[in-house]
């Protein structure tokens, strides 16, 4: 597997040919184009989640089921049953990504999403504690732990956690208990534990509930107008690839025994962010019958403006975006909108593509 990056010096590589991967949430999103990746580099993966949602989910479409080396439907808020997965799969790295992920959501289960967030997260480290040999667990939470101040400066690794809505709360609490439980624990258990804080993630293959760009295909499918909440809000936009490289980056230089980092944002870069209405219509232009207007409903609080420093992650661990603003809207529009049948090999294909592109070094 070649380089993820080549900045300043080239970052560690992950080998992860025969390596043993489990992956929690992966019948999500996200979780589905990782399993993909880490079984076209040759791991031994292993997933751990509820079942998929909806009748077009990508783990399905993938075949991921009958793919793994092991399908485990397992809620990460029990922990014997989660212990028993763990146990079961004997992982050198663990990718958690098991997660309530909608701010929307958030409102209406506040507490199924503070006990998947954060006590499930509790759940997998002492899990992963009870292997009792060394293990590598790369924790994804999300840009929204830092306590959004509504600034136009980008947040660092080092600023204030904090939450307004449930789920940015959630997501800052887990980050507290990470820390907490590495420090406690990590050190003299073998379980070396980093957390990962991506962008806003787009991408074929993604049908959740209230996020904008699903809500503008599912909208033009039906040829109506995609109606936008909150259009001038501005987010740090990218690929679902570009984590994705960053998480297992992250990985590498850990198992590599290179000084730690506790936490690493993952972001596109001053490219990439733009407003929900520039990213709306810069999809609605790539076909034509396409259209959105903007929705005078009360709306829930969600921040109006977040941007993410990816310094830490270009100097340490020498790793930047690969796919310009504009390339992101194209690969992100053709994932939803190629047949339905085709879109396992489309997603192949933009893997493999991604490799091939150099990064781009932001200044």
């Amino acid at each position: 597997m070649e380089d993820l990056v080549t900045h300043r010096s080239p970052p560690p590589t992950l080998n992860l040919r025969d390596l043993r991967v489990l992956v929690t949430g992966h019948t999500g999103f996200k979780g589905a184009w990782l399993c993909e990746w880490l079984l076209q580099s040759g791991a031994s993966v292993s997933g751990l989640a509820l079942p998929p949602e909806g009748p077009l989910s990508l783990f399905d479409s993938l075949r991921l089921a009958e793919r793994l080396d092991r399908h485990i439907i397992c809620d990460i808020r029990n922990p014997s049953a989660l212990a028993q997965a763990v146990r079961e799969s004997k992982p050198d790295v663990i990718f958690h990504l098991a997660a309530q992920a909608l701010v929307r959501r958030s409102y209406r289960e506040p507490l199924l999403t503070w006990e998947t967030n954060v006590t499930g997260t509790l759940n997998l480290l002492e899990a992963a504690r009870g292997l009792g040999r060394l293990v590598t667990v790369v924790v994804v939470t999300t840009d929204k732990v830092y306590k959004n101040r509504e600034w136009e400066f980008c947040y660092r690794e080092e600023d204030e956690l904090g939450g307004h809505d449930p789920y940015s709360a959630s997501k800052a609490a887990c980050e507290l208990a990470v820390d907490s439980w590495r420090s406690s624990f990590g050190a003299t258990e073998g379980v070396t534990v980093v957390t990962a804080r991506a962008g806003n993630v787009i991408g074929g293959g993604d049908w959740s509930e209230d996020r904008i760009v699903p809500d503008c295909f599912r909208a033009w499918d039906k040829g109506t107008a995609v109606e936008l909440r909150n259009p001038k809000s501005t987010r740090p936009w990218q690929h679902v690839l570009e984590p994705l490289s960053g998480y297992i980056a992250l990985a590498a230089h850990v198992r590599d025994g290179l000084p730690l980092i506790k936490a690493c944002n993952f972001g596109p870069g001053s490219d990439g962010d733009h407003t929900v209405q520039v990213l709306v219509s810069m999809i609605a232009a790539q076909r034509s019958g396409r259209s959105w207007k903007v929705t005078t409903a009360a709306q829930p609080h969600e921040a109006r403006a977040l941007s993410l420093s990816i310094d830490r992650a270009k100097h340490i661990l020498g790793w930047s975006p690969r796919l310009t603003f504009e390339e992101t809207v194209a690969w992100t529009d053709h994932g939803y909108s190629v047949d339905a049948g085709k879109l396992p090999d489309l997603v192949r294909q933009q893997i493999a593509d991604f490799f091939s592109k150099k990064p781009i070094l932001h200044a």
